[in-house]
C-alpha cells in the first residue's frame, strides 16, 4: 500500500507506475483504493463509477475498471458534504460530519472488494487517500491505516520533495502515528525530485535513522506525468501553448469527469485555455466549453457570479461555438429543474438560454459506456455518460450524435451551441479530428490512447531507474 506523508504526493502516479512495472514483469496486477474523494469519475463494463485514477491505474495493468478497484467513491456536492458511492452505485449523500458515522458500515463492502481482487491476482498495489497523519480522522478509518491493518498490508510512506520541508514530512508523520500504525510502514520512497540527487543524500539518511525505516529510492521529477489524466482539478493548467485555435473551459466550482480535456490539450493545433473564477472569457476563443459539473444549479449560480454568462453570450454574438457537456449541457437550456431537491433544495433555476431545451433532475442516475456516431460529420464518437436528470425541447429535433440508435444530446438551429451528455467523446481519435477540423485545426498528432501507453510505459521505466522495485514488490510477499 502506497500512502502519502502529505496530500497530492503523487500516490496515484506511483502507483500506477508499479503497476506497469509490476505488469512488464509478467505478473497479474491489479489497482485498489479503499476511499477516493473525486468528482472526476470513470464507469465501468457494468455500469458502476469508480476514481478515475483507478481507471488509469487499471490500464496500467491492463485490465478493465471495475467497480471493486475503488469501492467507496465521494463525490463533493457541496463545501460540507458529498454523494457517496459504494461498490460503483449510489448509496447515500452526507455532510462531512456525518460521514464519520458512516465510516464503520463501510469497511465490509471495502474488504469484500479487496479479497476478491486479492484472490483474483499475484499482486495488488494499494493507493492511501490524503495522510495517515491526519491521526484526528483515525477513527473508523477505511483509506490508510485503518484498512492497512484491518487486511494486513504493508504500507510504502511517498513524501513529496518538490513542496520542500519533505524530512518533517516523514520524520513527523512517525512522531503522531500510533506506534501499531507505525510498525505497518515498511520502507518510504521521496518523489518528485528535480536536480542532483547526491545533494539529498544526507537528508535520505536522516530519515531512515531518525524513522527507522529502509528507504526505497529517490524518484526524481516526472514532466510527462502532465501527459496522463489528471484526478484533481487544480491539477488542470492555467494556460496553454499560446499557439494555435484558442478552446477555453470554464473551471466551475464543482467541476467533473475534466479529463474530458486531456485529449485537447494534447492536440497539436489547439489551445486549450482554463479559465478561472475572477477570469474573464477570451475574447478570440473560437470555443467555449462548458464542463460537467456535480451541482449544475450550484455553478450556474458561480457562473453568473462571475461574469461569464455576459461573456458567452457576447462569444456567441461574435460567431463563436459553444459546447456543453453534460451538466454544462443542462446550463446551456431555458431551465433547469430539480423538484426533489436531489442535488440540494428544491427548485428552479433559469439556464443560459443557448439552447432551446429543459432539465428535470430526478432520483435514478445513468451511468452507461456508449457508441454511435457525431451527428454533424459521421465520425464514430464513443465515450460514457454519468448523470441524473432529463433534457427535452425543440433542439433535440437536431441531435448531437447518433447512439444506439437514438438522438443523444441537442444542437441550435445554427448549429454553433451544442450539447451532449456524453463524457470522453475527445478521446476517440477519429472524433475528435473531425469535431477539430470544424474549427479549422489541421489533422495530426498521436494517437491520444497509444500516447496514453507510452507514458505508463515510460513511467514504469523512470520508477526502474531510480527505485528498487525489487525490495518494494517484495514487502507484500
Amino acid at each position: 500500500m502506497i500512502q502519502g506523508a502529505g496530500s497530492n504526493v503523487g500516490k496515484s502516479l506511483l502507483v500506477a507506475g508499479l503497476c506497469r512495472a509490476a505488469r512488464r514483469r509478467g505478473l497479474s496486477v491489479a489497482p485498489f483504493k479503499p476511499q477516493n474523494m473525486s468528482n472526476n469519475a470513470a464507469v465501468t463494463a457494468d455500469g458502476g463509477e469508480i476514481g478515475r485514477a483507478q481507471a488509469l491505474q487499471a490500464q496500467a495493468c491492463g485490465l478493465d475498471p471495475v467497480t471493486d478497484m475503488n469501492p467507496v467513491l465521494l463525490k463533493p456536492e457541496t463545501d460540507t458534504g458529498a454523494q457517496i458511492v459504494v461498490q460503483g452505485r449510489r448509496w447515500a449523500s452526507a455532510r462531512a460530519r456525518d460521514y464519520a458515522a458512516l465510516k464503520p458500515r463501510l469497511m465490509a463492502p471495502v474488504l469484500e472488494s479487496f479479497a476478491r481482487l486479492r484472490a483474483a491476482h499475484d499482486l495488488v498495489v494499494v493507493e492511501g487517500a490524503g495522510s495517515p497523519a491526519e491521526v484526528n480522522l483515525r477513527a473508523g478509518d477505511i483509506a490508510n491505516m485503518g484498512f492497512a491493518r484491518a487486511a494486513d498490508v504493508p504500507v510504502i510512506l511517498a513524501g513529496d520533495i518538490d513542496r520542500g520541508g519533505v524530512i518533517a514530512q516523514m520524520v513527523g508523520t512517525q512522531a503522531v502515528l500510533d506506534p501499531a500504525d507505525a510498525a505497518m510502514v515498511a520502507g518510504f520512497v521521496i518523489n518528485k525530485f528535480r536536480g542532483d540527487v547526491s545533494l539529498f543524500d544526507d537528508g535520505y539518511a536522516m530519515i531512515a535513522n531518525r524513522t527507522g525505516w529502509p528507504g526505497f529510492g529517490v524518484l526524481p521529477f516526472f514532466p510527462d506525468a502532465s501527459l496522463l489524466p489528471a484526478e484533481d482539478a487544480l491539477d488542470l493548467p492555467d494556460r496553454g501553448s499560446g499557439q494555435g485555435v484558442r478552446i477555453a473551459c470554464l473551471a466551475l466550482s464543482r467541476i467533473a469527469n475534466f479529463d474530458d480535456l486531456d485529449p485537447l490539450a494534447q492536440a497539436p493545433g489547439v489551445d486549450l485555455v482554463m479559465i478561472r473564477r475572477g477570469r474573464p472569457l477570451p475574447g478570440d476563443a473560437a470555443l467555449v466549453i462548458v464542463p460537467g459539473t456535480k451541482s449544475t444549479r450550484g455553478d450556474l449560480a458561480f457562473l453568473r457570479a462571475q461574469g461569464w454568462d455576459v461573456d458567452l453570450a457576447a462569444h456567441v454574438r461574435r460567431g463563436g461555438a459553444v459546447l456543453g457537456i453534460c451538466g454544462g449541457y443542462q446550463m446551456l437550456g431555458r431551465m433547469v429543474a430539480d423538484p426533489d431537491g436531489i442535488e440540494g433544495p428544491a427548485g428552479e433555476t433559469p439556464g443560459l438560454g443557448l439552447l432551446d431545451v429543459t432539465t428535470r433532475m430526478g432520483p435514478e442516475k445513468r451511468t452507461v459506456r456508449v457508441a454511435g456516431a457525431h451527428a454533424a460529420t459521421g465520425a464514430p464518437i464513443s465515450g460514457y455518460e454519468i448523470h441524473i436528470g432529463t433534457t427535452d425541447g425543440p433542439d433535440r429535433a437536431r441531435p448531437f450524435a447518433r447512439i444506439g440508435g437514438a438522438d443523444e444530446g441537442a444542437v441550435s438551429p445554427a448549429g454553433r451551441i451544442m450539447g451532449s451528455y456524453v463524457h470522453g467523446m475527445f478521446g476517440d481519435d477519429g472524433f475528435r479530428a473531425a469535431f477539430l477540423a470544424g474549427l479549422g485545426v489541421a489533422p495530426g498528432g498521436e494517437s491520444y490512447g497509444a500516447a496514453v501507453e507510452r507514458v505508463l510505459d515510460a513511467l514504469a521505466a523512470h520508477m526502474e531507474a531510480h527505485l528498487d522495485l525489487d525490495a518494494m514488490l517484495g514487502v507484500g510477499r
